[in-house]
């Protein structure tokens, strides 16, 4: 078989006998090829041999990529593993992919809904859409909030877990309700990733990621993506790609495609280590505004039980200062001071010091990462114990 044969052969397709781990380990992995590689190198082109007419897969490297492909191939097998014709599309980051949705899916006129507690860019979102002409809704995402103003809307958003309060909104009520009026639904799958939760057997019609975040888990690559069933909706958003140019390296490919297969691995590591701090931070006295979506108490708690099957990597909470909250990301010595979430190695910070997120001064994010949870935990209790005035 040709290298190029090899690069569009079906691969190892998931089905739904196949467990997470398997299934990561497995995804977009081309037929194996005697003396080749499992996961090709990747592939550093511009342009491509084309003689006569422009056909065939590669013409130019901002359309298409022989490396995306693998990994659009892999994200798609883990969001909708028993789903028939969805197609993944792979962007420069997480931005990037929320960007091509809205601006491929609406026009001027149009109205769109979205979470007024989600991701601190969204606001930003919010005033080019409005500079296009859409009018743009906004309503928290606890109690399915957004059912209030969907009438006359072409696009529900959701964020769910929200980031970085962790709300949750019931996806397949949400979806039914505003299919109904006729209105497109995506979902931000970013915290869940899709081991957690798989929007399109929810009823959305995308599922939008950062996979800068738990999705690859090592701090070392931007990228997102946009899963999705509907061919006409999907193209638009290709074409957005193409526009915009808004296409990742195929090095950032390459180790986001490699990453995967250790997905499992690190989710069940993560998330059951969050659920550990999270109850060891319910017992603090100083500690207030607890959430996590694991927690039986959590007001998220029912919902995520329903449509999650692992609850993610983040806790927040609040302490009682902005000082105290500062002299306890001080006092950590396992946990980086850093933005983002997800990754390998545990991250904190105190949100407030972005601006644009609705919360209190001594507001923490904390991001759990693969660490023994009893050093972790140790480690947090230490810095709680340190911190007080």
């Amino acid at each position: 078989m040709s290298d190029s044969a090899a690069y569009e052969a079906s691969g190892v397709h998931a089905n739904s006998g196949m467990g997470d781990g398997t299934r990561a380990v497995r995804a977009g992995l081309p037929e194996p090829v005697k003396h080749e590689p499992a996961l090709p190198g990747p592939v550093f082109a511009a342009h491509y041999h084309l003689p006569g007419l422009p056909t065939g897969p590669y013409t130019y490297g901002r359309d298409e990529n022989p490396t995306w492909t693998l990994l659009e191939r892999a994200i798609g097998e883990l969001e909708a593993p028993e789903q028939d014709g969805v197609e993944t599309l792979v962007f420069a980051s997480g931005m990037a992919a929320v960007s091509a949705v809205l601006f491929s899916q609406l026009r001027t006129g149009d109205t769109v809904v979205m979470p007024g507690d989600g991701y601190q860019a969204l606001p930003l979102v919010r005033a080019q859409l409005e500079a296009y002409g859409i009018e743009v809704r906004t309503a928290p995402t606890g109690g399915d909030a957004q059912l209030a103003v969907l009438d006359g809307a072409r696009l529900l958003w959701m964020e769910t877990p929200s980031n970085p309060g962790l709300d949750v909104c019931d996806v397949r009520r949400l979806a039914e309700a505003a299919h109904m009026r006729g209105c497109l639904v995506a979902v931000d799958n970013t915290l869940a990733t899709p081991l957690g939760q798989r929007p399109l057997e929810l009823g959305a019609d995308f599922s939008v990621a950062s996979g800068t975040k738990q999705l690859t888990g090592h701090g070392d690559v931007l990228l997102g993506y946009v899963t999705g069933a509907d061919v006409s909706a999907m193209a638009a958003v290709r074409r957005w790609r193409k526009i915009a140019g808004a296409i990742p390296g195929p090095m950032e490919a390459w180790l986001a495609h490699r990453s995967i297969a250790t997905l499992p691995l690190r989710v069940d590591r993560q998330d059951t280590s969050a659920l550990i701090l999270a109850e060891a931070l319910r017992k603090r006295p100083e500690v207030s505004g607890l959430r996590y979506p694991g927690l039986p108490e959590d007001p998220s708690y029912k919902v995520a039980s329903q449509q999650m099957r692992r609850y993610g990597c983040v806790v927040s909470f609040a302490l009682p200062t902005r000082a105290r909250a500062d002299r306890f990301l001080g006092a950590l010595r396992l946990v980086d001071d850093a933005t983002s979430f997800g990754g390998v190695r545990s991250t904190a910070e105190r949100r407030g010091r972005w601006g644009g997120d609705a919360v209190p001064e001594g507001f923490i994010r904390f991001s759990v990462g693969a660490e023994d949870p009893g050093d972790l935990v140790a480690d947090v209790l230490r810095a709680l114990d340190e911190s007080a005035d």
